[in-house]
C-alpha cells in the first residue's frame, strides 16, 4: 500500500503551482474632479455642482466599465470620488478642499494600488491656487506613493502644467472637438493603464512635454474644420509609432488668466527618438498653422447676426449667444441678449418671427409659475443675479406654456410666451444640447424661426438640425474678444496677443518619471 503521505505531498505541490500561474489582477483606483472655470465671470462654484459620485456609482459614468466588460474583470477597481461640474465661475477654496479631503480619505482608507485612473478637465480655477489639477495630483501621491501608475485623461481644452506632467505617468485628452470622442479618450486611458500593469513594463521611459505659446477660443480650434482637423490627424500618426504609447494635443483654456493657460503636446512612450521627434512633429505643425484658425462658423456682431437670422427663411436658423456660454464657463445669467431680442418688433407683430431662447435662470419666475400653473400669466425678474455687467435683470411677463421639473441641472424648467417669444427659464443654469431639451418642454424647433442658445460651436444634435446657423459676438465672462478681457498673467509672448513674436523654442523637454522627482 502506498504511503499517503506521498500523495498529500503532491496534492500540495500541485495547489502550489496552480497558484503560481494565477495572474494577480492588478488594483487599481479612480479618482478625479473637472470643470471649466472662467476667472473672467463673477461666478463663484460651489461644492453641489459637481455632484460626486462615490464608490460603485463612479462605474455608471464609464459604459466600457459594465460589470461584464473586459477592461473591468482585466482589475480589481477601487472606484474613490469623481465629481464633474458644468463648466462655471471660479470654485470655491472651501469646496475643492472638501471634495479633495473626501478622495484623500478614500484613497488612504482602501490602499494600497498599482495603478489609478485619474479622470480630471483641466481648466480648474480655484481661488487663491494656481494649478488645482497638478496641486490634487501631487496631494494623492502623497497618499499612494509614487511608484504607482497614474494615468490622466483630460478634456484637449484643459491645461497641462510642468508638475501635472510630472506626477502623470500616462497622460491623453480627446481628439475631437466637439468632443464625440470623449468615452474613447477615456476608454484609451484606462486600457493604456491596464495594460502596461499586465505586461510589467509600468512607466514608460520617456515622457516629452512642449508648451506653445498659443491661445486660442475652442470656437476657433474645432476640428471639424481646417486647419484643426489635419493637425489633429496627425496625433494618431504619432501615437501608431513603435515605441510610442499616446500623443496628445492641448488647446489649453482661454477663458482662466493663469501662467498655465497655453497649447501643449505631449507624448509618452519607451523610445526616446519617437518620442522626442514626435512631440516635435506636433508642436511645430500647430504652430506653422497658428495664423489659420478661424471661427467655426460665421461670426458677426449681435445686430449683424440677428439681422442675418431675420432674412433667412431656412428653419430653424440657430444664433449662438457666445459671450454667456454656461458649457465654457460663463455665469449663464447676463440679460443683455435677451433684454434686446424683446426689443424687435418683430417678435411682436402677428406675422412676425417666432422665437426660442435658450434660456435664462430666474428662480423667482419660476416660482410664480409653479402658483399659476400652465395657461397663467406671471410678471417677475429673471437674470443678472450673478453676472449684471452688461445688463439688469430683467422683468419678463408673459404666458406660462410649460413647467418641468427634475432636470439634473436645472430642477425647474418654465416655457414663458411673450407674443412670438419662448423664453426658457430655468431655477439653475442649465446648456440646451438636444432636441429633446426642447420638445419635453412642448416646443417644436423644427417649425421656429430662430433659435437662440447660449452655446459657442454647435454640439452635433443641434448641428444636425439646424437650418443655418451663426455665431454672435456678445458680453459675457467667455468672451470671444478675448483681447478685450483682458489677460495679465500668461505667459508672454503669446499668439494672438503677441502677432510678431519669433518663433519659440519648441524642442522636446524630456520630463522626469513621477518616482525621480527630487
Amino acid at each position: 500500500m502506498r504511503n499517503p503521505l506521498v500523495y498529500l505531498f503532491l496534492i500540495v505541490i500541485l495547489i502550489g503551482c496552480k497558484n503560481n500561474t494565477e495572474k494577480k489582477l492588478p488594483r487599481i483606483a479612480i479618482a478625479g474632479l473637472g470643470i471649466e472655470s472662467s476667472t473672467f465671470s463673477p461666478a463663484l462654484t460651489h461644492e453641489e455642482a459637481f455632484h460626486p459620485k462615490i464608490g460603485d456609482s463612479i462605474f455608471n459614468r464609464y459604459p466600457f466599465m459594465e460589470a461584464d466588460s473586459s477592461l473591468r474583470q482585466r482589475a480589481e477597481w477601487v472606484p474613490t470620488l469623481v465629481g464633474k461640474s458644468l463648466p462655471g465661475g471660479t470654485v470655491t477654496r472651501e469646496a475643492y478642499e472638501s471634495l479633495v479631503g473626501k478622495t484623500l480619505t478614500m484613497l488612504e482608507e482602501n490602499m494600497p494600488y498599482d495603478g489609478l485612473f485619474f479622470d480630471i478637465h483641466g481648466a480648474m480655477s480655484v481661488v487663491g491656487l494656481d494649478d488645482p489639477e497638478g496641486d490634487l495630483i501631487k496631494r494623492i501621491r502623497e497618499v499612494v506613493g509614487t511608484d504607482v501608475l497614474i494615468s490622466t485623461s483630460m478634456d484637449l481644452h484643459g491645461n497641462v502644467s510642468k508638475r501635472l506632467a510630472q506626477h502623470s505617468d500616462l497622460i491623453t485628452c480627446y481628439r475631437m472637438a466637439p468632443h464625440e470622442d470623449a468615452t474613447e479618450s477615456r476608454k484609451r486611458a484606462v486600457e493604456n493603464l491596464v495594460t502596461r500593469l499586465e505586461n510589467g513594463k509600468g512607466k514608460p521611459k520617456y515622457k516629452a512635454w512642449i508648451p506653445v505659446p498659443i491661445l486660442l477660443p475652442g470656437e476657433k480650434t474645432s476640428t471639424r474644420v481646417e486647419p484643426g482637423k489635419s493637425l489633429y490627424a496627425k496625433v494618431p500618426e504619432v501615437e501608431q509609432k513603435e515605441g510610442v504609447i499616446d500623443a496628445a494635443i492641448w488647446i489649453g483654456y482661454a477663458w482662466a488668466d493663469e501662467p498655465r493657460n497655453h497649447a501643449v503636446v505631449m507624448v509618452t512612450g519607451d523610445d526616446q527618438q519617437q518620442i522626442t521627434k514626435g512631440a516635435e512633429k506636433l508642436a511645430n505643425s500647430f504652430w506653422d498653422v497658428r495664423e489659420k484658425f478661424e471661427f467655426v462658423a460665421p461670426t458677426k456682431s449681435y445686430e449683424e447676426a440677428l439681422e442675418l437670422a431675420l432674412a433667412s427663411n431656412k428653419k430653424p436658423f440657430m444664433l449662438s449667444d457666445m459671450g454667456d456660454n454656461p458649457t465654457a464657463g460663463g455665469a449663464g445669467d447676463v440679460t443683455w441678449t435677451l433684454t434686446e431680442l424683446l426689443k424687435r418688433e418683430e417678435f411682436h407683430a402677428a406675422d412676425g418671427k417666432s422665437l426660442i431662447y435658450a434660456s435664462i435662470p430666474g428662480p423667482k419666475l419660476v416660482e410664480e409659475a409653479i402658483k399659476v400653473g400652465v395657461g397663467g400669466e406671471v410678471s417677475a425678474p429673471v437674470g443678472a443675479e450673478i453676472d449684471d455687467r452688461y445688463a439688469p435683470p430683467l422683468m419678463l411677463t408673459g404666458e406660462v406654456t410649460a413647467i418641468k421639473q427634475g432636470d439634473v441641472h436645472a430642477e425647474t424648467e418654465v416655457v414663458v410666451k411673450v407674443d412670438n417669444a419662448h423664453v426658457i427659464v430655468t431655477k439653475k443654469r442649465k446648456p440646451y444640447h438636444r432636441k429633446s431639451d426642447f420638445t419635453d418642454l412642448g416646443l417644436i424647433p423644427s417649425e421656429t424661426d430662430i433659435i437662440v442658445v447660449k452655446i459657442g460651436y454647435l454640439v452635433p444634435e443641434l448641428y444636425n438640425m439646424r437650418g443655418d446657423w451663426i455665431m454672435a459676438l456678445t458680453p459675457g465672462g467667455v468672451d470671444q474678444d478675448l483681447e478685450r478681457l483682458g489677460h495679465k498673467r500668461i505667459m508672454r509672448p503669446m499668439f494672438p496677443y503677441d502677432k510678431d513674436m519669433e518663433r519659440p523654442d519648441l524642442s522636446a523637454r524630456l520630463i522626469k518619471a513621477s518616482d525621480e522627482l527630487d
